[in-house]
């Protein structure tokens, strides 16, 4: 029969860790530019990291710099092609006690993001889901776009085939005139070109389209006008980190 210590520690064994969400640069930056200290500090202090690209995310981590050396760093690997089943095994290292940091790509975890699911699944399972402050290109985006910050959509990335995309942004010009809110949406960088286009090609001379480009970045460009405006003249985007916003007041 168990003593009355063992039983603490079986129990204190049960105990899962905290997924911390930690945002990332949302490109060549310094991290003290974009990340709080607390942001920082955490990070440093982690051992066991969930990311996207192990190559990448090293590159980071050596920034921030962790407490725990580059090369003897946990880096487990979650992204598109990731299968839904192995999720469970991701989450082994908070359910067996350790803190672990899910990173993303750029810019917040989570969001636009495959950390998602696991974030759900960690709730399911009782863990702790801290997200740390960090730069989100869409809240960016909206903040100076002068939209509507009341109500917003983000749609995450739209169809790439030419019909789809065309019909979907005409959807997106309805939606955001019947609810009076902006639609935000994303583009793949080497699509962005295209994505413009079609916008120009699709909606009303005046409805309203933001082009945020490269924000915290050297280069940044965010600027809102009119379809007919940007008909005219249009910033280069191609293979630049994009954030697309589309509203029409309502009439």
């Amino acid at each position: 029969m168990p003593s009355q210590g063992e039983d603490e520690r079986n129990e204190k064994k049960l105990v899962p860790g905290t997924l911390f969400l930690i945002p990332t640069p949302l490109g060549d930056t310094p991290l003290e530019h974009v990340l709080p200290e607390e942001t920082r500090r955490i990070a440093a202090g982690l051992s066991v990291f969930i990311v996207e690209q192990a190559k990448t995310a090293r590159a980071f981590l050596k920034q921030v710099p962790t407490a725990t050396p580059l090369q003897q760093l946990t880096l487990l690997e979650l992204n598109e092609h990731t299968p839904k089943d192995r999720l469970e095994n991701l989450l082994a290292p908070l359910l067996a006690g350790q803190d672990v940091g899910l990173v993303s790509e750029a810019g917040c975890p989570a969001v636009a993001d495959p950390g998602a699911d696991l974030v759900r699944l960690a709730h399911r399972h009782g863990i702790h889901v801290r997200p740390l402050v960090g730069p989100s290109s869409i809240l960016l985006a909206l903040m100076g776009s002068g939209l509507v910050g009341q109500r917003f959509a983000f749609h995450g990335y739209l169809p790439t085939k030419p019909e789809d995309r065309a019909k979907a942004l005409r959807e997106l010009e309805k939606r955001a005139e019947k609810d009076d809110a902006a639609q935000v949406f994303i583009e793949t960088p080497y699509r962005n070109s295209a994505m413009l286009e079609a916008i120009l090609a699709a909606c009303r001379d005046d409805t309203l389209v933001t082009i945020a480009r490269d924000l915290t970045l050297e280069g940044e460009y965010l600027v809102t006008r009119p379809v007919s405006a940007w008909r005219v003249s249009a910033p280069d985007i191609q293979k630049r980190p994009t954030v697309f916003l589309l509203y029409r007041p309502k009439t």
